[in-house]
């Protein structure tokens, strides 16, 4: 599971000394844990969705921060967390991925109709994608 990949890593950075890496990872096992003690099931799925929120919370910050050491850390953090995260299709991998449904993407009402469609079919395929890359790709077929 994701989270034992995780913690392997937190001990990993630890002993290697890699402050940033052993902090930034440790963060996130504090928010795993927090949606644990909800009585959130921990999940793979929970812990991408922590670590996407974390990375997206980064980026955020780095677009309003003019301090270069800031700007530089939040870029090392944000590469740590994306090492984590399962591998998501391109924009080219996901028209493929849809090419069983472009009838019905294109008959769709609109894009976010379209958008719809084409997420149902990923997830059913257990197919990760960024959410941004399914409507370019959607777009694309509806062309």
């Amino acid at each position: 599971m994701l989270i034992d990949e995780l913690k392997q890593r937190i001990t990993a950075a630890l002993k290697a000394g890699r402050t940033v890496e052993k902090e930034v990872l440790r963060v996130a096992l504090g928010e795993i844990q927090i949606a644990d003690a909800r009585g959130t099931a921990v999940t793979d799925e929970l812990v991408a969705a922590v670590l996407r929120k974390l990375i997206k919370s980064n980026e955020e910050t780095l677009a309003s921060t003019t301090v270069e050491a800031d700007k530089q850390r939040l870029a090392e953090e944000n590469v740590i967390l994306a090492t984590l995260l399962p591998k998501s299709l391109g924009v080219e991998e996901i028209v493929a991925a849809l090419s069983a449904i472009h009838a019905e993407i294109k008959a769709a009402g609109n894009d976010g109709q379209a958008t719809g469609v084409a997420m149902k079919q990923l997830k059913a395929a257990g197919v990760t994608a960024n959410g941004k890359d399914v409507t370019l790709a959607v777009k694309k077929i509806r062309a």
